[in-house]
């Protein structure tokens, strides 16, 4: 597996493998764009070009010359910021990808002299809490959004 920096030129892939990935969440909480429009679940191009635009930067996973999965990195402040988008086409999870993709954004990340990571997660995710707890992520707290129909739960890794 090799990890790279993402280019423009990936957006098409980026957007499809957050939409395919993203999608069994969606699935299991019963989220639509009806009741949640802004899921990952519902990734368009224009999303992720948006994103580049923005500064937001995005490192894929390759594995046999195909993008498996992706993350993303939003400079928050001068000391922080955050992890997005982590996602893995369905086929390849559990074959370590995923924690390929964060323990790399990690080095990027102190690379860049930052200090905190910053994650919000679906709080009924227990399984995903538990796995960025394992890589060393503290929760932080929960809150509820009018816009959401789901609790989150931010988790934080400092470097």
């Amino acid at each position: 597996m090799n990890i790279r920096e993402a280019t423009e030129s990936d957006i098409p892939a980026i957007s499809e493998i957050i939409k395919t990935s993203y999608a069994t969440v969606a699935q299991r909480y019963n989220l639509t764009p009806e009741n949640c429009p802004k899921h990952p679940s519902n990734c368009t191009n224009v999303w992720v070009d948006n994103d580049f635009h923005r500064g937001v930067r995005y490192f894929v996973i390759e594995s046999c010359s195909r993008l498996i999965g992706c993350i993303a990195l939003e400079i928050a402040s001068e000391t922080s910021c955050y992890l997005e988008r982590l996602a893995v086409i369905p086929e390849e999870r559990n074959k370590r990808a995923g924690t390929k993709l964060v323990n790399s954004f990690i080095r990027k990340a102190t690379e860049l002299g930052l200090h905190k990571i910053g994650i919000g997660i679906i709080s009924k995710q227990s399984e995903l809490k538990q796995w960025y707890q394992n890589i060393g992520f503290v929760e932080t707290g929960t809150k509820s959004f009018d816009h959401l129909p789901f609790e989150v739960t931010f988790l934080e890794y400092h470097i």
